[in-house]
Parts: structure tokens; sequence; C-alpha cells
């Protein structure tokens, strides 16, 4: 069962994320899998990956985050992103990319 939630919104299933931990644009999606969703649709890679270290800065270490980027640059820029910071890309099967927080 999945929690669709609005722009502006934040929640979470017990992971300690609220909606001050996480910067507030785009759409949320909580689900089972991964502690949070985030579709940032046709985002261009810059502001996203701007975006996406602040949500992902919300999570515990371990806890994995899934993005939905529609961006052409995203099957590039996502895994060098996760290699230059220390996450883990989990998988990635565009536009639908996983990330594991890195654990310090």
């Amino acid at each position: 069962a999945e929690t669709h939630i609005g722009r502006g919104d934040l929640r979470s299933t017990g992971s300690g994320l609220d909606s001050g931990s996480v910067a507030r644009t785009g759409w949320c999606r909580v689900g089972m899998e991964a502690e949070a969703v985030w579709d940032a649709g046709d985002m261009g890679c810059g502001e996203l990956l701007l975006e996406l270290r602040a949500r992902v800065a919300g999570l515990r270490p371990g806890q994995v985050f899934e993005l939905i980027a529609h961006d052409l640059g995203a099957p590039a820029d996502i895994p060098a992103w996760c290699r230059l910071t220390g996450h883990t890309l989990v998988s990635q099967e565009h536009p639908v990319y996983r990330i594991r927080r890195k654990e310090s």
C-alpha cells in the first residue's frame, strides 16, 4: 500500500523523516520497498542533483531512496553522482533509480 503525497508534503514509514528533514518540492510517494520516493519529472539534472542531495540527507544511513527522473541526462548523471558522494546505486532502470544512503 502506497501513500501518494502532494506537493510540499513528506511522510515516512517510521524512518524518522518529517517535513522539515527534506526539501519540499515535487511529488513524494512512500511505499514498502523504499523509505521515500520522489518523482522529479523532467527536472534538469543540475537542479535535480541539488534537490536529490537534500532529500537523501534526510534519510538515515543504509535507507533506500527511489528517484524517478525522466531527464535524458539522468542515466549518466545519477550513477556519477552516487560515485562522487559515496551513496550506492542499488538499481537503475531509467527512469527509476534506487539509491542507498551511505553509512557515514
